[in-house]
């Protein structure tokens, strides 16, 4: 092995490294997933085809703007879960997770809420 192979170019020189904003999205989608209470978005046209559960990863949409990402997710939470805590410790577990895997800055996070899947299905008399 030559001189030249055994020392490593510069950093600065090796090029760079591009993470597509689909892939920043499916990231955002799988680490949605891992958060309590957080289920797939709604989907569907008029409740055809709608993935209503917690066993699919939810919906996500991302725009890149130089290193930083912009996060749109679309969800469905258990009810009746506390919202606000569910969904802070979402945004919170999507951002840090999403900027360690990508080395992105994640600069917005919205996030939609598209159903409520109630804690009992029984429906209750009307008194």
């Amino acid at each position: 092995m030559s001189a030249a192979q055994a020392t490593p170019a510069p950093v600065e020189s090796r090029g760079t490294t591009s993470v597509p904003a689909q892939v920043v999205a499916r990231i955002a989608e799988q680490v949605a997933s891992e958060v309590p209470h957080i289920g797939s978005d709604a989907g569907g046209v008029l409740g055809v085809g709608a993935r209503k559960d917690f066993a699919s990863r939810p919906s996500a949409r991302c725009d890149l703007y130089g290193r930083t990402a912009v996060l749109t997710l679309d969800v469905g939470v258990d009810f009746p879960s506390p919202l606000g805590t569910a969904l802070s410790t979402l945004r919170e577990h999507v951002r840090e997770r999403v900027e360690h895997l990508t080395g992105l800055e994640v600069g917005r996070l919205d996030v939609t809420v598209s159903w409520l899947d109630p804690a009992t299905r029984a429906r209750r008399t009307l008194r």
